[in-house]
């Protein structure tokens, strides 16, 4: 007993050990990028990559990347922190294309790769059914974590985003069916398929909204910060954990509860400084395990056996390109003519170009059982498309973004609000400076002096204002929008102020949308 207590403590100092040492290189790869402006040009998460593979060239392995870890550890958080500010509005918008992105494309996907490696002398149906569900989805943490960094637009950046959220349980689906298949524990029935899809989908659903609402109207009956930030970390996992024992999808349960505690629970049951602590909790708990995932993604290539498959990995590899491009430039002109959904063409090729894979697909390729054949072709192909997309399409996407124009606006539109916020800091100063002249303390000619001194600021950025209108008139439309953003925001605030003191029983559907777009269509 004594030994087994032993042994229990040195394997514990050890994991923590090398979780320092992980821990120690992400935060030495964070400051070294900040530190040399070359290192600027690439986003972080893809300098954690190639330290990672830097690491792995000489053979130094810090972890061993298991799916247990990648699912049950990283993925929940990441989810629920993309979920919490992914807002419904916009997402609502493009349900359509999200949707036939989601669904659709990974089918496209998964039978486009597998034709592809088929194709290959001593590559089994099996070995490529396998490896084109591990790889057709694109990985959240990837997209999101790149798009964040290099700032593009809202509405691409949703697209994105929905699109990776949600297509990961669709993989999942396939690739469950296709490992039982080859295992031989399943037989192939397109009936107990679709059956089985919307039943993993709506056990997720169900799940995440049960504890989603749940905990919106639990945190709406107190106000401490601390224990409302701890429920929606105890939601993440919790909702992911229970609806895997439940045979549902844990990543759309996750998925559900962040977007309901994100839209609907932080405005009923958190007040304005909570919803911040909160959200910046979740935004530092990103950034910390994305530096924990993307370095170890690096650190897990094993050189020998990728060269060994280089021919399966560049058939792979093209063929992920090949389908990626038919499903979106074909769904989106399917969702262009039947919803109306104005996709243009750059932002067609941004969402076929930036569709990395990542974690997701590495976890899928290390959960095949060692009983099937050739496993480590299969975990060798995945590694090598992972590889390409995130080093060679992920430092390829930002000069593609700026190429088609997608990022011009960006920089302006940054300094706009810097300077926004500024003249907004300095009415309040003034609003301050002029409530001083009751404190008998505060001479007039001190307080007189201090208002010109202030003035001259607010002016100089008042002028600062007009002169980027000048410069970028579109920058007026941003602000209206910017502006009907607050005034919906203040409208969800009003109505959960009511409903946490009691005076109402449910929260109100909100009008102020219906007065924006209204007010839309009669301008056009």
């Amino acid at each position: 007993m004594l030994l087994a207590n032993l042994t229990g403590e040195l394997l514990i100092e050890e994991n923590l050990k090398k979780f320092l040492l992980v821990l120690l290189v992400s935060l030495s790869v964070a400051t070294l990028s900040q530190s040399f402006t070359w290192f600027r040009k690439i986003p972080y998460t893809l300098l954690l990559v190639i330290v990672g593979l830097c690491l792995a060239f000489v053979d130094v392995r810090l972890v061993n990347l298991s799916p247990e870890l990648i699912l049950l550890i990283f993925l929940p958080p990441l989810l629920f922190e993309a979920a919490w500010n992914l807002e419904w509005s916009n997402l609502k918008r493009d349900l359509i294309p999200i949707g036939l992105y989601a669904v659709v494309g990974v089918i496209i996907s998964v039978t486009g790769v597998a034709f592809g490696l088929k194709s290959l002398p001593g590559i089994s149906l099996a070995t490529a059914l396998l490896v084109g569900a591990s790889v057709s989805a694109t990985d959240p943490v990837s997209v999101i974590a790149l798009f964040r960094e290099l700032g593009v637009e809202k509405r691409l950046s949703t697209l994105m985003e929905g699109e990776s959220l949600f297509n990961d349980g669709i993989a999942v689906v396939a690739f469950s069916l296709l490992v039982g298949i080859s295992a031989g524990t399943e037989k192939f029935s397109l009936t107990n398929s679709v059956a089985q899809f919307f039943a993993f989908m709506g056990i997720g659903i169900g799940i995440g909204a049960l504890i989603g609402f749940g905990i919106s109207y639990l945190t709406e009956r107190f106000d401490l910060p601390f224990v409302e930030q701890s429920a929606t970390l105890v939601s993440a996992y919790g909702a992911y954990l229970i609806s895997e024992d439940l045979g549902g999808s844990g990543v759309i349960a996750v998925v559900t509860t962040g977007m309901i505690l994100g839209n609907f629970g932080s405005r009923i049951g958190m007040n304005p400084r909570t919803r911040l602590i909160v959200t910046e909790f979740w935004e530092f708990l990103a950034f910390f395990v994305n530096s924990i995932v993307f370095l170890l993604i690096g650190d897990q290539i094993h050189f020998a056996i990728l060269a060994k498959n280089l021919t399966p990995i560049a058939v792979a590899i093209a063929a992920v390109i090949l389908t990626r491009g038919v499903a979106i430039y074909s769904l989106s002109a399917l969702s262009n003519r039947l919803a109306k959904s104005q996709i243009s063409l750059p932002d067609q090729t941004v969402i076929w170009w930036g569709g990395l894979r990542g974690s997701v697909s590495i976890a899928l390729a290390l959960s095949i059982p060692n009983s099937l054949p050739d496993r480590q072709d299969t975990i060798a192909i995945v590694f090598g498309v992972v590889l390409f997309t995130l080093l060679v399409k992920g430092l390829t996407v930002k000069p593609v973004i700026d190429k088609l124009g997608l990022l011009n606006a960006q920089p302006k539109r940054q300094e706009y609000l810097e300077a926004l916020a500024r003249r907004a800091a300095l009415n309040r100063v003034i609003d301050r400076i002029s409530q001083l002249a009751t404190r008998p303390e505060i001479e007039p000619e001190y307080q007189r002096e201090l208002l010109n001194r202030v003035g001259e600021k607010l002016n100089g950025v008042q002028e600062e204002i007009e002169e980027l209108r000048r410069q970028s008139p579109e920058l007026q439309e941003f602000s209206i929008k910017q502006i009907q953003q607050e005034l919906i925001a203040l409208e969800s605030d009003t109505y959960a102020d009511f409903v946490r003191t009691g005076r109402l029983s449910e929260f109100p559907s909100p009008l102020l949308r219906e007065v924006f777009q209204d007010g839309g269509e009669k301008k056009e």
